[in-house]
């Protein structure tokens, strides 16, 4: 038994010479030239043992047990480059967000950051995020435009940092080679970079567009930076853009008569004008696209708002905060709230794949809002245990936010039911459609007032509100819906239920 231990082993320890010989006989990168097991003259380990060195070779074991513990890495470890220049890549900002519009910039090419300080602002089609630093540097390179459309993982910008600050990328050392090439190659790349720097992302896109190298101009702006003007000179004195003349007003002549005018009037309104989507437009595509999946089922009901309109103007009346105003709409979101608690179906969330329903134990009510930005639904988070003093503040909150294109992830992300108050617009109703994977929205129509009779013939005026109600007919049916909703209108016909009823 032991003279066999004896035999594996010392085959093991041969199989480890074959595995570095065929290695440094077989790569001209791989510094490994030697056919005896020497340890050789090691630059950088790295401490832990990456997948793609077991997948290389199957005698990795046998490197660990030589070396103590530590291998080699061919592999980046992280997104650095050499010379302190590292990629900032737009990280993932939430589930199932693929990219990201760039709205804005907070720095410049040249500025120095610190840690944490924030870079630029982005929007999914879900919130808005700003992008922070982790490094304190000095911004090398920005590579992309306000207005860009940027994937996950591709980088923002380019940091120059001090080498100490930048985690050790074995990709840059090899095995037993000289580092002084190394160092030279790193200054070249740190100069290279320097000079990206002295000119602005419009200038590099001329140079790049007449194939002009930015090496080759003399900068006249301060500290040496290459100015538009700079470019222009150079390819005009090399023959690469051409020597037009200047723009001279007086060498336009005029139009001679009306018809020139016509002309020039319907070139200016007629012409076809394509723009993209963006953030929350993009969502709205991707929403309805899903609610076209969904059989709609719609259940229309006209509801008296005497009761509301006299609660609301006793809040007004009694409200001391100037920075409040009380409108219908947080009455009718605790009302629906206290519908929902008897009637957990409508708040509840469909998974098709599963086959599962989720009832929700939180009334997490969506309010849709219309913003400069485009459609969005931020939602009032466990509206059955807040006050109508505490949604009020919190609607407030959240119109600020969406009017400023400035909702996080938090607020817009876990809805279970919707309300879209189109009536604040115009129009009597409007027919929803359905928030996948929620299985309710609630259409609010304007209220308005009509003539109504009472029971002995005469005519009374009544203020009217029409709801529309649409659900998933894969979970609720009609009986559910017009259920929920007579308990619903009985809470905003005759508002002092709610103190009844309320926990």
């Amino acid at each position: 038994m032991l003279l066999s231990r004896r035999i594996l082993r010392g085959r093991s320890l041969n199989a480890g010479r074959s595995c570095l010989c065929h290695l440094a006989s077989t790569s001209s990168t791989t510094a490994v030239a030697t056919t005896e097991l020497k340890p050789p003259t090691i630059t950088q380990f790295s401490t832990a043992a990456p997948t793609s060195a077991k997948l290389k070779f199957d005698g990795s074991y046998k490197l660990n047990k030589l070396f103590k513990g530590h291998y080699f890495s061919s592999n980046a470890v992280g997104s650095q480059q050499a010379g302190g220049i590292i990629d900032v890549p737009l990280a993932q900002t939430g589930e199932g967000i693929a990219e990201c519009e760039l709205l804005k910039w907070f720095v410049q090419d040249g500025d120095h950051v610190e840690e944490y300080q924030p870079l630029c602002e982005v929007q999914s089609d879900k919130a808005t995020i700003e992008i922070t630093s982790r490094y304190k540097g000095k911004v090398s390179k920005i590579l992309h435009a306000p207005g860009d459309i940027i994937k996950v993982g591709e980088t923002l910008l380019q940091l120059m940092v001090d080498d100490s600050a930048v985690p050790f990328n074995a990709s840059d050392a090899s095995i037993g080679s000289d580092g002084s090439k190394s160092d030279e190659h790193k200054l070249d790349l740190r100069k290279s970079h320097e000079n990206d720097n002295l000119s602005t992302p419009a200038v590099r896109s001329l140079a790049k567009q007449h194939g002009i190298d930015l090496a080759d101009v003399t900068g006249s702006g301060k500290h040496g930076r290459i100015l538009k003007e700079d470019v222009l000179k150079y390819g005009v004195e090399k023959g690469i853009i051409d020597d037009k003349p200047a723009f001279n007003p007086t060498s336009i002549e005029p139009m001679s008569g009306p018809e020139e005018q016509l002309q020039e009037m319907a070139e200016s309104l007629y012409h076809d004008k394509i723009f993209s989507l963006r953030a929350y437009q993009r969502a709205m595509v991707k929403s309805m696209t899903a609610a076209a999946s969904v059989p709609h089922f719609h259940y229309v009901e006209e509801i008296n708002c005497d009761g509301l309109m006299k609660l609301k103007s006793a809040f007004q009346k009694e409200n001391t905060d100037p920075d409040i105003k009380f409108t219908f709409l947080p009455v009718l979101i605790k009302s629906l709230s206290m519908a929902l608690t008897t009637h957990p179906l409508v708040n509840s969330t469909f998974n098709l794949e599963n086959y599962e329903v989720t009832l929700k134990g939180s009334h997490n009510i969506g309010i849709a809002m219309a913003t400069p930005s485009g459609l969005v639904v931020p939602n009032i988070k466990n509206v059955q245990s807040l006050s109508i003093l505490e949604i009020t503040k919190e609607l407030s909150r959240l119109i600020k936010l969406a009017m400023a294109n400035k909702l996080p992830p938090a607020d817009i992300a876990g809805g279970t039911i919707t309300l879209s108050n189109i009536g604040s617009i115009g129009g009597k109703f409007g027919s929803p459609l359905i928030n996948v994977p929620e299985v309710a929205i609630i259409a609010l129509g304007k209220i308005q007032k009509v003539a109504s009779f009472r029971e002995d013939g005469s005519i009374y005026p009544v203020s009217l509100m029409t709801v529309n109600i649409a659900a998933d007919h894969r979970i609720l049916d009609g009986a559910n819906v017009a259920i929920f909703c007579k308990e619903w209108k009985m809470y905003i016909e005759k508002p002092e239920l709610l103190l009844l009823h309320m926990r």
